[in-house]
């Protein structure tokens, strides 16, 4: 192995320690808690190394979005993979986005509620953003109905599990009743 590439690999793995720290942090102890200075303290490298990989937590949780992103589509590709029906598409596609929301609070507040200057439904959308709407898109278009653009339909489909997901982590949802939640979801807007 070349210096150059060894360098890299260095690099590569700093900073993968780096998010994942932010990650742990940040789900221990909320967004708050991550700041720079204790990121650099925890993983044993002055803030200025820190800062050769990231400009600052804004990138920091920018780029813990779009691992995120890649994990929701993993996620919903595994939990639709096995289903034949449509209907069981769409229910597992349901599940898996909530559970998702539900396991990773810090994740998803990365991905949906903090500002990770990522930019969403533009040309300049990252990659991870887009692959995680095709991953919903893929089960969703199918059962938009006649005459609604399937793009919108999941638009509108995972603004409805966003809101599940928001409100049921913020305790204003019962959560004996997520499961006809999620059936009332599937059953009320998709067209099967």
């Amino acid at each position: 192995m070349s210096v150059k590439e060894r360098k890299e690999r260095d690099r590569s793995a700093r900073e993968r320690l780096i998010l994942a720290t932010a990650r742990e942090l940040a789900e221990q102890q909320g967004w708050d808690a991550v700041t720079t200075r204790r990121l650099a303290e925890r993983i044993e490298y002055s803030q200025p190394v820190l800062y050769s990989h990231f400009r600052g937590k804004r990138e920091i949780i920018g780029a813990v979005a779009l691992e995120g992103a890649a994990e929701l589509a993993a996620a919903v590709r595994a939990a639709t993979a096995g289903a034949t029906a449509p209907r069981e598409r769409v229910a597992a596609l349901a599940r898996a986005y909530l559970d998702f929301a539900e396991r990773n609070p810090a994740v998803y507040d990365a991905m949906f509620q903090l500002d990770g200057g990522l930019a969403f439904a533009q040309e300049d959308t990252p990659e991870p953003l887009k692959d995680a709407f095709a991953a919903l898109l893929e089960s969703l278009g199918e059962v938009a109905g006649d005459g609604v653009e399937p793009g919108v339909f999941t638009e509108v489909f995972w603004a409805s599990l966003h809101g599940l997901a928001t409100l049921s982590r913020a305790g204003r949802l019962p959560p004996e009743y997520a499961e006809t939640r999620v059936a009332v979801l599937v059953d009320r807007l998709a067209v099967l």
